[in-house]
């Protein structure tokens, strides 16, 4: 998440949002037009690559926040901050304003109400950004609940499905990669790119070395040098037992990735807004990822979508781009 703007800037992005996002859909009907009345050209198509048969941004635009999921640590009323300002019509116009700066594709977990509105947007509003969707009905030996829910959703126009990290951590956990496997492969039989979601690093590994024939990974990453981090006696402890972080050993993850061939987006690189995205945009796409998933409010998008170009322009990995 971009450092925060003081109160004028706010207001003054915040007037100026409508209007982009107007220039924003103009710009899917008439480019010509709406750069003539000021809207940014769209990102290079070399901050593009792609997932399966679908040409995915450099940058995509996180569902959190549009879902209102915060991951605001103790800090309990951000939760219905985030409820009141991204209101059914400001999401709209984030989505328009996420178009205008070149970002393609939205991920997002199965939330209907959010679901609802990305339907409205295409429908409606003439909207084009894409749909990474992760179902969250449970993955069990009765598939029968996971495997309607994923129908559905591409069945609604989602161009990509993936396996939600909170369950591919926990069947990695009990050593169920077939489980991976049968879910990643309804989303494949159905014609859709199909991936894995994960916070822990051991479910890429299961994926890896049991054959699971995901088209993609979207997992964390992020360095630990920030003021919430975790302290050196906590990194023994899972992830998800220590509030500040998702990225239990970012170098494991940079290592293990150097040799996997999919296509990598890494998701949580800001650690939740605890690292600016100058910082995490170079540290992850140095580190090997082909893409970043970043959750932003509206008037962040702008920034974040130059800081997006900067990092490519100064870019240097070792890991090849895979997508």
């Amino acid at each position: 998440m971009a450092d925060r703007p003081d109160r004028r800037t706010f207001i003054r992005n915040s007037l100026a949002v409508p209007a982009a996002a107007a220039l924003a859909l103009e710009a899917g009907r008439n480019p010509a037009a709406a750069q003539a009345a000021g809207a940014p050209a769209p990102m290079d198509t070399a901050a593009r690559g792609r997932i399966g048969d679908i040409e995915v941004s450099r940058l995509l635009l996180g569902g959190n926040l549009l879902t209102h999921y915060t991951h605001s640590r103790d800090l309990k009323y951000v939760y219905n901050l985030a409820a009141h300002y991204n209101t059914e019509e400001k999401i709209l116009d984030t989505l328009a304003i996420a178009e205008q700066h070149g970002i393609n594709t939205l991920v997002v977990h199965t939330v209907p109400r959010t679901l609802a509105i990305l339907k409205r947007y295409r429908q409606q509003m003439g909207g084009k950004i894409q749909w990474i969707i992760c179902p969250t009905a449970p993955v069990e030996d009765d598939m029968s609940a996971y495997a309607k829910q994923v129908e559905e959703i591409v069945g609604d126009g989602t161009e990509a499905v993936y396996l939600w990290g909170v369950h591919s951590d926990r069947l990695a956990a009990q050593g169920r990669a077939d489980l991976m496997a049968r879910a990643v492969a309804i989303a494949k039989d159905l014609g859709v790119p199909s991936g894995v979601g994960a916070h822990d690093l051991k479910a890429i590994v299961a994926c890896e070395e049991h054959g699971v024939e995901a088209d993609f990974y979207i997992k964390t990453l992020h360095h630990h040098n920030y003021p919430s981090g975790p302290k050196p006696e906590e990194l023994t402890q899972p992830y998800n037992e220590i509030p500040g972080y998702w990225c239990q050993d970012p170098q494991a993850v940079i290592d293990f990735m150097k040799s996997v061939e999919k296509p990598w987006i890494a998701f949580k690189v800001m650690a939740a807004g605890a690292i600016p995205p100058k910082d995490a945009f170079q540290y992850v796409f140095n580190a090997g990822a082909d893409h970043v998933l970043a959750g932003m409010f509206d008037f962040e998008i702008p920034e974040d979508a130059a800081i997006l170009r900067d990092a490519l322009s100064a870019v240097n990995r070792t890991r090849p781009w895979r997508s």
